[in-house]
């Protein structure tokens, strides 16, 4: 089985590096690679469209690169994408909308090995991570308990369970979701509220405090400081599609301005 880099990076306590992609398209995956300066990449499918053999693909791409796989999925249906883009040879699993402790219970079973010991319901399945074999054996059991279960914390039930949250084994990294946080609050649109930025500060520090890995997602490479004097060493920077749009959107701008002789 391929080992898991991600994995082998939290257990050392070195800090971590990804980024954000909306598109299964491998060469985009392989644009990050080829920086060499990421460990990870995340295809957030949560927002982007994409099929089974797409998420084949697309860890086909990051593993020339040696980098790991997270796929952020969708609430519903959370265990069945979970599991395929496992096959297919993600090392991660970002699980959005949870709302509480029994929810987070449930996706941390969707991809743990399905033994006595390990309580997970992930059985035998021939799929693409375990290079065609049929699964079961000793070290397809392993892999399974190496994946990385991140969870967002972004709904106002989720906050308020967020200690019973952490207190649960099995979760390797946190990641604060402020948008939704504003919509379950009752501040739809407003994430610099003060009432959301005190939930996300709180998140963070007791996430610190029960030692479990908080991740930071940012836009650049200033917005770390923040986050980096709290003690977090696990980012997730910039967006494809924002990055795109960002750079049109500018330069666009300037261009038509000149061609009009503004």
């Amino acid at each position: 089985m391929r080992a898991n880099k991600l994995r082998e990076l939290l257990k050392a306590d070195k800090p971590t590096l990804g980024t954000h992609i909306h598109t299964t398209w491998p060469s985009i995956a392989e644009v990050v690679g080829y920086t060499g300066l990421f460990d990870y990449v995340e295809f957030v499918a949560e927002y982007g469209p994409f099929d089974l053999y797409a998420l084949d693909d697309f860890c086909r791409a990051v593993e020339l690169h040696d980098m790991a796989a997270m796929i952020k999925v969708d609430q519903e249906p959370r265990k069945f994408l979970a599991q395929r883009a496992i096959g297919s040879g993600f090392q991660s699993v970002l699980f959005a909308d949870c709302r509480s402790a029994a929810d987070v219970e449930e996706c941390i079973r969707a991809v743990r090995p399905d033994t006595p010991e390990d309580g997970g319901c992930f059985g035998a399945a021939m799929r693409r991570f375990s290079y065609m074999g049929y699964g079961g054996s000793a070290e397809y059991v392993q892999a399974l308990r190496d994946i990385v279960v991140a969870i967002m914390i972004e709904k106002k039930t989720a906050v308020e369970q967020l200690e019973d949250i952490l207190a649960l084994d099995g979760i390797d990294m946190v990641q604060w979701g402020p948008t939704d946080y504003s919509m379950s609050s009752g501040k739809a649109g407003f994430k610099g509220d003060p009432v959301v930025k005190s939930a996300e500060k709180y998140v963070f520090e007791t996430c610190l405090r029960m030692g479990v890995p908080p991740r930071a997602e940012i836009d650049n490479a200033d917005d770390a400081k923040y986050y980096l004097d709290m003690g977090v060493k696990h980012f997730c920077i910039g967006t494809d599609v924002r990055i795109l749009f960002g750079w049109l959107r500018e330069h666009g701008d300037r261009l038509k301005r000149a061609l009009e002789g503004e």
